[in-house]
């Protein structure tokens, strides 16, 4: 039986301690294996990973190119990395990687039980969707929030309501990356109630992308002189769809 969930551990040599690692990992019933920190290496085994652990040992560090591509790549894929090194080669290489990216750092020497529980509990944060950008859809047709639920779910943390009312109680107690929201709704539209969202400063700074189902040019206009984010008709297909998404979220990194 395959395991569920795969590490790898890049470094600059497949050391005695990091072959203690990848039997510490493997133990814990995750996949693991050695990479060197080069990028052609790292790029040809990443596509399955989700958790890079970066082993620094005898004062060798990435490069600045590796160090630029983890950046780039595992961002843009909502993967993440745990450090191990000594003080001052964490202190060097966290400053050079993005906040978001890191999931944990490990001064050396690495306390085994600490590590692997930071493994599991990775792992678990990934089963329950935590690391997922966070969707709210506000639709009041069912039919086309269940086909949206179906297109997003698996990508996306996705959260449906059918009214603009109930859009605003959920924002009041949850927080979402992306409002997705139907221009055209009864009692409160969609311009209302991101007049709303835009007015209260808990949320007026959460992107909105509008929903319509016209795509004559004055009803267009009239949905971009709102100034949301973005806005979808609601013929898109599901790959345009999630394409768009992706570009916005990436082009859009916290």
């Amino acid at each position: 039986m395959l395991k569920k969930n795969k590490t790898i551990i890049a470094s600059e040599n497949e050391t005695f301690l990091v072959r203690t690692l990848e039997k510490k990992i493997s133990d814990a019933d995750v996949s693991c294996e050695f990479v060197h920190w080069k990028v052609n290496d790292l790029n040809a085994h990443l596509d399955d990973v989700e958790l890079v652990i970066v082993y620094m040992e005898d004062g060798e560090r990435p490069t600045d190119s590796v160090t630029h591509f983890m950046s780039d790549r595992l961002m843009d894929e909502g993967k993440q990395v745990i450090l191990i090194g000594e003080k001052n080669d964490l202190q060097l290489l966290e400053g050079k990687l993005p906040k978001d990216l890191i999931f944990k750092s490990f001064e050396r020497p690495v306390d085994h039980a600490a590590f692997i529980d930071s493994v599991n509990d990775f792992f678990q944060k990934v089963e329950d969707g935590d690391f997922k950008k966070s969707i709210l859809v506000v639709d009041d047709d069912p039919n086309f929030l269940n086909l949206i639920r179906e297109w997003l779910t698996g990508t996306y943390k996705v959260t449906m309501v059918n009214s603009g009312l109930q859009a605003i109680k959920y924002l009041g107690k949850n927080k979402v990356d992306l409002i997705l929201l139907d221009h055209e709704m009864p009692v409160t539209s969609g311009p209302q109630v991101l007049e709303m969202l835009r007015s209260d400063d808990e949320t007026k700074g959460i992107p909105v992308m509008f929903l319509t189902g016209k795509s004559d040019k004055e009803s267009v206009m009239a949905v971009v002189a709102l100034k949301p984010e973005g806005y979808f008709l609601k013929t898109i297909e599901r790959e345009e769809l999630l394409k768009n998404l992706a570009k916005f979220f990436t082009l859009n990194k916290q």
